[in-house]
């Protein structure tokens, strides 16, 4: 019986013939801090036409001979879900906390992410401390002062605290007017809680897919638009809760939790 391949063996077999590019070439190209993100979420069977279709120039990111990478992130959130509410009504002035982990290459840093005017999206970070019960005070203090200068109402930061965690490989490609990036076997888990270790789901063999780029669609945005995709909603903090806590609001990932993540 043949077995399919995974969606991560797709990926690495598809970037395979594909010229590197280093992480400091990758942040003097294409740091990318501000930035317009669009996602889409795709089967192995459409990454591969994707991959194949990329410019001739793409470069994948290597670190000491690796191409694929294991993220942790760990989100913050007040006890009422203020940031998940804001991403589940669409409001145009929203943020989100989180830490991320870089599982194999070391140190973790605190994201402050905040959405600016035309959807554009700010993020800034500080090396921190992996997703502890609580913010350290230096770690506040940052967020506050983050949100204060983007004009984002919020609770103080010390009303912050985890709410859920995700799992996933990512492989990072730099494309000629974009820097894009590959997720795959990408879980969720909630925080600890009562109950809260039983409670984790999965994309199955799904990858998301995201192009990061200024405000103009960029040449691997629009190869997938003439594939026939559209930029799919999709958050790993809201998604992921809307999908362990089936109480919440969830109206901007309906679509897309039926037809791509009812499995």
């Amino acid at each position: 019986m043949t077995v399919a391949p995974s969606a991560a063996d797709v990926v690495a077999h598809g970037l395979a013939p594909r010229p590197s590019v280093t992480l400091a070439e990758l942040d003097a190209t294409a740091a990318l801090q501000t930035r317009v993100d669009r996602k889409y979420v795709l089967t192995p069977a459409e990454v591969a036409d994707l991959l194949a279709a990329l410019s001739p120039t793409a470069r994948v990111l290597d670190i000491d001979g690796r191409r694929t990478f294991t993220y942790a992130s760990t989100y913050y959130d007040t006890a009422d879900l203020m940031t998940f509410h804001q991403a589940a009504r669409r409001r145009r002035r929203r943020f989100k906390v989180r830490t991320r982990t870089y599982v194999d290459t070391g140190g973790t840093f605190l994201e402050v992410k905040t959405r600016a005017a035309r959807g554009v999206t700010v993020k800034e970070r500080v090396p921190a401390e992996h997703g502890g019960p609580r913010l350290t005070p230096d770690a506040a203090g940052f967020v506050d002062d983050r949100l204060a200068a983007a004009r984002v109402a919020a609770p103080p930061s010390t009303a912050l605290s985890p709410v859920l965690s995700s799992h996933y490989r990512r492989t990072t490609v730099l494309a000629p007017d974009a820097r894009v990036t590959l997720d795959t076997d990408l879980t969720w888990r909630l925080a600890p809680g009562p109950d809260a270790d039983a409670r984790w789901a999965d994309v199955g063999g799904l990858v998301v897919v995201e192009t990061k780029a200024g405000t103009a669609p960029s040449s691997v945005d629009r190869l997938l638009w003439r594939a026939g995709h559209r930029p799919d909603r999709i958050s790993k903090y809201a998604t992921g809760l809307a999908v362990l806590r089936p109480e919440l609001p969830d109206h901007p990932w309906r679509r897309l939790r039926r037809e791509r993540l009812a499995a």
